[in-house]
């Protein structure tokens, strides 16, 4: 049994906040199939990208390392933060759950043998840009992108994110390899947006074709690039798989350790290998939290992939949780564990109604 002095400290991965220590292991593994998918369409029409991706031209990209990791600080108790009407093609769905069997392989790029899935997603909250951790996952629509669902929707205001992209395979000084992707739709459980429940906080994007800016005549224009799947490949999904597993997670972390040091900067992607187990956070209504120990990932590496069964000769697995908390379990210096909301088959029902949406015509 722990003693009562030890504490626990986890953080969301956009902010710190400290929790007591919590003993014993959860009755129940969270897996419901009574769950419902809450979609917000971020984009509808062609001039809607076009917005977007007008915002992100080469300039203000250049700056994207000087942006914030992660999104507005999440403390033990959700506190208001900045947020931002959806503007142009708002909308919300809810569909019920599906329990049909789901299997996902991974998938190569159409050219290449190996996959470039993990990547950067930018984004603003009010008048302040953010960025997180995300990766591409194989989807019948070729176009769905991973991440935590707080680098998507704020819940304590009730409002997504402006602005979305995923920049797969992210170079130094905002340059973008593989192109620019922009937010189509986010599909979320019910259960974030409603509450705020870390148990869920996951969110699949579905996203538009890519473009990259291109100069002609003297002014930059949008060059279509194609699909997301077809250029950088995807991830499978790997559900309900229990614990006790070898994870290989990946972000790229750059917010401070407990002692105030910085060992990441965010311009590197990197990678954390550990055992799961469980864990809890009540005050984040976190009931079913998978654990990944050791892992000293910090701010920035909200939303990085989990994969299980990872091949690192094609850089891929199978999408077995997000980053969602950090934590500093001895109190220490650093933090060495990271955690994940379970992935399960709700996880199944929301990624099916991502990969079902289609996106505007560039």
């Amino acid at each position: 049994m722990i003693p009562r002095a030890r504490h626990l400290a986890a953080a969301a991965l956009s902010a710190l906040l400290t929790l007591p220590a919590f003993t014993g292991n959860a009755a129940a593994t969270g897996e419901s199939a009574d769950s419902s998918v809450y979609s917000v369409r971020l984009t509808k029409t062609a001039a809607d990208v076009q917005k977007v991706a007008d915002y992100w031209q080469p300039e203000r990209l250049k700056k994207a390392d000087s942006y914030s990791p992660a999104t507005p600080g999440s403390q033990s108790s959700p506190t208001s933060a900045a947020g931002a009407a959806l503007g142009p093609g708002q909308g919300v769905t809810t569909t019920k759950a599906s329990t049909a069997p789901l299997n996902v392989a991974p998938a190569l790029p159409q050219k290449g043998a190996v996959a470039k899935t993990m990547g950067k997603v930018f984004f603003r909250f009010g008048a302040k840009e953010y960025w997180c951790s995300a990766s591409a996952v194989a989807a019948k629509n070729h176009s769905v992108v991973a991440t935590a669902a707080h680098c998507a929707y704020d819940s304590r205001q009730g409002k997504a994110a402006q602005y979305w992209i995923f920049v797969p395979n992210p170079g130094p000084d905002g340059t973008t390899p593989d192109g620019i992707y922009v937010g189509a739709a986010i599909s979320m459980h019910e259960h974030w947006p409603g509450k705020g429940d870390y148990d869920y906080d996951y969110a699949f994007v579905t996203v538009n074709r890519g473009f990259t800016w291109t100069s002609k005549d003297g002014r930059l224009v949008m060059q279509d690039v194609g699909m997301l799947q077809d250029n950088v490949g995807g991830q499978g999904l790997a559900l309900s798989k229990g614990l006790n597993n070898t994870i290989h997670a990946f972000g790229y972390p750059a917010g401070a350790q407990p002692d105030g040091s910085r060992p990441f900067d965010g311009r590197k992607l990197q990678m954390c290998t550990g055992t799961t187990r469980r864990t809890v956070a009540p005050s984040l209504d976190l009931q079913y939290g998978v654990q990944l120990q050791p892992c000293n990932f910090s701010a920035g590496a909200s939303g990085g992939a989990w994969l299980l069964g990872y091949q690192p000769a094609q850089q891929l697995g199978g999408l077995n949780g997000i980053n969602s908390l950090t934590w500093n379990r001895d109190a220490k210096d650093a933090y060495d564990a990271v955690s994940s909301p379970p992935f399960t088959v709700a996880t199944g029902a929301v990624y099916r109604r991502a990969a079902a949406l289609s996106s505007p015509q560039m």
